[in-house]
């Protein structure tokens, strides 16, 4: 294991130095700020340092381009998420306002359920939260969703299928 690793490096030693510019302009294009463009280039060649076999990889462009879009995703949900939370922090009187440090951990909270919660249908997601955020039963969620309580019940199992393996990942 240790003979590929000088391997693994040269390979992305080799995709930086040609594609690195044409990276950094996608970005830059797709991003509108040269600094946002340089941070997420710096992310997308850390993960293609933890990729294994890059040497199977006969597009390096669209290889790249794919981890700067799951990255650039990842950031902007993760901006929208915090400026949501900092509105609804906005309604509370400022005695109720957590400190700096708690918004920090429920922040962070919210990134990874939104994350665990990342790829389920819009149904099964909305099906879950209402069941879990606001405590509705089957059959108030069934009435709200407009489907049947036993397909609650199968949004609800799938949901909690699909959180526990990605509770394992």
């Amino acid at each position: 294991m240790q003979a590929a690793q000088p391997y693994q490096h040269a390979l992305v030693k080799e995709f930086y130095v040609n594609h690195n510019a044409w990276l950094f302009a996608w970005l830059k294009r797709k991003l509108g700020c040269t600094t946002d463009a340089a941070d997420l280039m710096h992310d997308t060649y850390l993960c293609l340092l933890l990729k294994k076999d890059l040497a199977t990889i006969l597009e390096p462009r669209a290889y790249l381009t794919h981890i700067a879009h799951g990255l650039m995703v990842t950031r902007i949900r993760r901006r929208d998420l915090e400026k949501a939370y900092l509105d609804a922090l906005m309604h509370f009187s400022p005695s109720e306002v957590p400190s700096p440090e708690l918004r920090l951990i429920v922040l962070e909270t919210l990134v990874r359920l939104d994350a665990m919660l990342d790829g389920l249908s819009p149904k099964v997601r909305q099906a879950y939260l209402l069941l879990q955020l606001e405590g509705l039963s089957y059959n108030e969620i069934a009435r709200r969703l407009g489907v049947s309580t036993r397909t609650v019940g199968n949004y609800i199992a799938k949901a909690l299928l699909h959180c526990m393996l990605a509770k394992e990942t």
